[in-house]
């Protein structure tokens, strides 16, 4: 198994501070089945989106729209914000507007969700695979430093599951190679490094509202940068690239997409926004409320709770399991204990989609791998109890003792 990284005084100086208020703000009834994931619906929200509506606002152009952005990107220390009808069409407008051409290569972590690679392969670059650290599963200036060629032309910088990448080595050794980064931060609402948000390095950054994020759309994206030709590009793409004005209505130079966020989403978002830095500490006590029960059992991996740049607000809270274990049946069993949960990422150097682009061959990247093959993550929504939290890590525990 990988070496782990040293992190256990940072966590335990963290752990003797997590209290925070507990935020509960769940509409409906609970099931037997505790689930993975849990969107938080107030009436606050629900009276947000109706006014909304009273006001006649529908449509990707309505006030909300501009408002929702212009509230989200200074949320995030960013100049402008464009919001897009998801968080995979962020990373794809991000990248196309970077005019990467072939032979091109833009780094990815290998340990992350598909959109990241779609998104790389809707252009004329190549991706390169990236490994990430065992101790934060993050990329690392390490990791970086292995893959970078002469044609390095951007890196996607991922921060997964809540907690950060080192970012100030990996913006110096980018920054000295002329290397753009294009920042992923869906998972990391409200997460700072070093006391600058997460959503605020690179060129532009890329955000998702899904509805396991800490506050959603239902569906929906943002894309944040300080440069204001950038986030021009993005707004005209995500809008079939119509010229601007004075330019000739239903005229287009280039091709563009129907990305549009709706009024309607974009008023759920701000009322989201309201309390994002709420949710985020909630998130954060359950994640450390699980690792109290967790990290005392030396055969399972978690993520620190915190690093020397950062604490993890714990988007999800993941588990890797001894190689002796088959994510699979352990996923089942806890099902019949009734408990859901999900399976870590699969390599993106392991997608079989690579072949039909032509990379048959892909070298070895151990950690994603164990973390694809042996990690599973489990409930951890707003408003789950501390019952629940204790009968999802009891469950984990008994199921690994009877196997």
């Amino acid at each position: 198994m990988p070496s782990l990284h040293n992190v256990e005084a940072f966590e335990r100086d963290e752990r003797n501070n997590h209290r925070v208020p507990r935020l509960s703000a769940h509409l409906g009834s609970r099931v037997d089945m505790i689930p993975v994931s849990r969107p938080t619906i107030t009436d606050d929200d629900i009276q947000h989106v109706v006014d909304t509506l009273r006001k006649g606002f529908v449509s990707g152009d309505a006030p909300p729209v501009a408002e929702f952005e212009r509230q989200f990107a200074n949320a995030v220390d960013r100049r402008h914000g464009v919001a897009v009808s998801n968080g995979s069409v962020a990373l794809d407008l991000a990248l196309h507007a970077l005019d990467l051409q072939h032979g091109d290569e833009v780094i990815v972590p290998s340990f992350t969700i598909a959109s990241c690679l779609f998104a790389i392969l809707r252009t004329p670059a190549k991706p390169v695979f990236a490994d990430v650290d065992p101790g934060t599963w993050n990329l690392s200036i390490d990791t970086l430093q292995t893959v970078v060629t002469a044609n390095t032309r951007a890196l996607l910088a991922v921060h997964i599951y809540g907690l950060p990448i080192d970012m100030a080595p990996v913006e110096k050794f980018c920054e000295d190679r002329g290397i753009t980064i294009i920042e992923d931060a869906a998972e990391s609402h409200s997460v700072a490094y070093n006391d600058k948000p997460c959503g605020s390095f690179g060129l532009a950054s890329t955000f998702s509202f899904y509805a396991n994020k800490a506050i959603t759309c239902g569906e929906g994206g943002m894309v944040v940068t300080d440069d204001e030709n950038f986030a021009e590009r993005i707004r005209r793409l995500r809008n079939l690239s119509f010229l601007p004005p004075p330019g000739p209505r239903f005229v287009h130079d280039e091709i563009g997409w129907n990305n549009r966020l709706s009024a309607l989403q974009a008023a759920l978002g701000s009322s989201q926004l309201r309390r994002m830095k709420a949710v985020t500490a909630e998130k954060r006590r359950i994640g450390l409320t699980y690792h109290d029960f967790l990290s005392s059992h030396s055969e399972l991996r978690m993520q620190p709770s915190a690093t020397p740049y950062s604490q993890n607000m714990y988007w999800v809270v993941g588990v890797v399991l001894p190689d002796r274990f088959n994510v699979r049946e352990v996923a089942a069993k806890l099902r019949e204990r009734g408990v859901d949960s999900r399976p870590f990422f699969h390599p993106l150097h392991r997608q079989p989609v690579l072949a039909r682009y032509g990379f048959t061959s892909q070298p070895s990247l151990p950690v994603s791998e164990w973390l694809g093959s042996q990690g599973l993550y489990l409930p951890s929504f707003v408003g789950i109890t501390d019952a629940e939290i204790t009968k999802c890590a009891e469950a984990l525990i008994a199921t690994l003792s009877t196997e």
